[in-house]
């Protein structure tokens, strides 16, 4: 039964959905580069420098109050994880060794030798257990293992041992997660700090120092190799492994315009690109200096979001209304256009993964049905409250989202406010409970990982425990029940039922609304080699030629 439900939803990506192909460009085109960007020239960059533009501009620095991919992508670089997945998603050491007892409750982890901050000071299990305090309070998985927790405690410096009252087989893959939130490990006197508040030092133990003097919010950020950093034995795999730096820094740039950027790929200016937009990708097709690949083969999958604390998502019927409104095909060909890198799929799990399956999302597979959501805005009593629907306007993979919403909400009889805004801003934003007229939201799109929503226990969406839950706060018991059966299922063939239960409660109640898988592109100069094909982008093990 597993094997049919995945191969279902994967069948229907088509045959280009895995894109591990290389596209050149004959001669190259001009690079005119966004001013104030602090760009060095090829020839300061050869060998010492990787340049690279990334998805958005970096404002928030803490990867714990957020779950924006660039602040977790920026986390990777300078701090490091206690176990980490390898490319076969099992979990591996990185910071930290352990040992489970024979009842599954005490893990005991001791921290390996070398480990030091930027600031020199060791790092110590002191460090480690606020970091994974800190976390707890945040991750929806790390509330799920705290909930449970005894007792987490220091043996001495090197030594930490970590008590449950029930067992948790999936603790260390929660722990070792790559994506939506990582415990990335930071010095006790920064760790200690609230939960909710954004961390003001930014000291870590990775590969990569943050240089602060040259930080640019939004413009640019430069990255140091960090030369204490003494990296694993073992080969480098997605975040595990041993992380290898073989340059002497990496500089992030941003380029809103995505011809610009494309322009200055080409012209040898930047050497890393993260997102491709699709109709842009033939000017890449015959060129011998670039290469264009994907990092994973399940891709994005593409959602929305609504505020539950404030009308009219406060209501579930209306919630339905706007869930009927849309059409996963609609999005899907206007954000991404070519089909052979999208496929419609009404998994909450992701399609092509062992959980997935499509129950509740007939009308999103299906082209949507806005006779449907009047009715159900007619039986709500929709008064005609605006919908506060934030847009972002300087990301390529979210752009199109919330103009194909707005359209499909108003043709439903939806009072719509689309309120233009850059990603940052946005992500700043939606972490606000004020109401809607008073600097809030009631909706907003965003994209995840496969891998971050492919199990109940890692989706930061499935958490109904109101304002503790990811933006949004819905207070939902049953949700919470189920993702405890899951936990207690002992079989694959049990977790599936409870995850075909969690599919169908989240699509009724609409936890929040899935729209599809697509694959997004990245391109790379020829000159860097052995970049890692991780879903989370790294620059350890990289090597950039002269």
């Amino acid at each position: 039964m597993l094997h049919d439900t995945a191969t279902t939803c994967s069948t229907r990506r088509g045959k280009g959905w895995a894109l591990k192909a290389r596209h050149t460009v004959a001669g190259l085109l001009a690079g005119a580069l966004l001013a104030g960007t602090g760009l060095v020239t090829p020839a300061d960059a050869a060998g010492k420098t990787i340049t690279a533009v990334m998805h958005s501009g970096l404002r928030v620095l803490d990867p714990i109050i957020t779950t924006a991919h660039i602040s977790r992508n920026h986390a990777y670089m300078i701090y490091d994880v206690l176990v980490a997945v390898d490319e076969n998603f099992t979990p591996r050491p990185q910071m930290a060794d352990w040992t489970i007892s024979d009842d599954g409750l005490v893990y005991t982890f001791t921290l390996r030798d070398g480990l030091k901050f930027h600031d020199g000071a060791p790092v110590t299990s002191a460090d480690a257990i606020a970091s994974l305090t800190r976390w707890g309070k945040r991750d929806s998985g790390g509330q799920l293992i705290f909930d449970i927790t005894e007792s987490l405690e220091a043996s001495d410096d090197k030594i930490f041992v970590w008590t449950l009252k029930s067992p948790f087989p999936a603790l260390l893959d929660t722990v070792g997660k790559q994506s939506a939130l990582p415990p990335f490990i930071m010095p006790e006197r920064v760790a200690s700090g609230p939960a909710d508040a954004a961390v003001t030092e930014y000291v870590g133990s990775g590969p990569f120092i943050f240089i602060e003097s040259e930080y640019q919010p939004g413009v640019s950020v430069t990255y140091r190799k960090f030369e204490d950093y003494v990296p694993r034995d073992e080969p480098a795999s997605w975040m595990a492994g041993g992380k290898v730096v073989h340059v002497d820094e990496v500089k992030w740039v941003t380029m809103p315009d995505a011809q610009t950027a494309i322009n200055a790929i080409m012209s040898g200016e930047i050497d890393y690109l993260e997102q491709v937009q699709i109709d842009l990708l033939p000017i890449l097709a015959a060129s011998d200096d670039v290469t264009v690949e994907t990092r994973d083969d399940l891709g994005y999958q593409a959602i929305g979001r609504m505020n539950f604390k404030h009308p009219p998502f406060d209501n579930k019927k209306i919630r339905q209304a706007a869930q009927m409104a849309l059409s996963q095909a609609d999005v899907l060909g206007t954000l991404i256009g070519n089909p052979d890198y999208y496929t419609v799929c009404g998994a909450i799990f992701g399609c092509g993964t062992p959980l997935a399956d499509e129950s509740g999302a007939e009308t999103l597979v299906s082209g949507g049905d806005i006779e449907g959501a009047k009715k159900l805005l007619e039986e709500a009593g929709y008064d005609g409250t605006p919908v506060v629907l934030m847009q972002p306007t300087d990301v390529v993979s979210l752009t199109a989202q919330p103009v194909v919403a707005a359209q499909a909400f108003r043709n439903a009889g939806f009072n719509v406010d689309m309120q233009p805004m850059d990603w940052q801003t946005l992500v700043t934003r939606r972490a606000s409970q004020a109401k809607p007229s008073e600097g809030g939201w009631n909706i907003f799109f965003t994209n995840w990982l496969v891998p971050e929503v492919n199990s109940p226990l890692i989706s930061p969406m499935l958490n109904g425990r109101g304002d503790s839950a990811w933006f949004g706060w819905p207070a939902d018991d049953e949700i919470e029940a189920l993702k405890a059966e899951f936990i207690a299922a002992d079989t694959p063939e049990k977790q599936k039922e409870v995850a075909v239960r969690i599919q169908k409660h989240t699509l009724d109640t609409v936890l929040y609304i899935p729209l599809g898988q697509y694959a997004s592109p990245q391109a790379r100069s020829n000159k860097l080699t052995d970049m890692l094909p991780s879903p989370v982008p790294v620059f350890w093990n990289v090597k950039k030629a002269d």
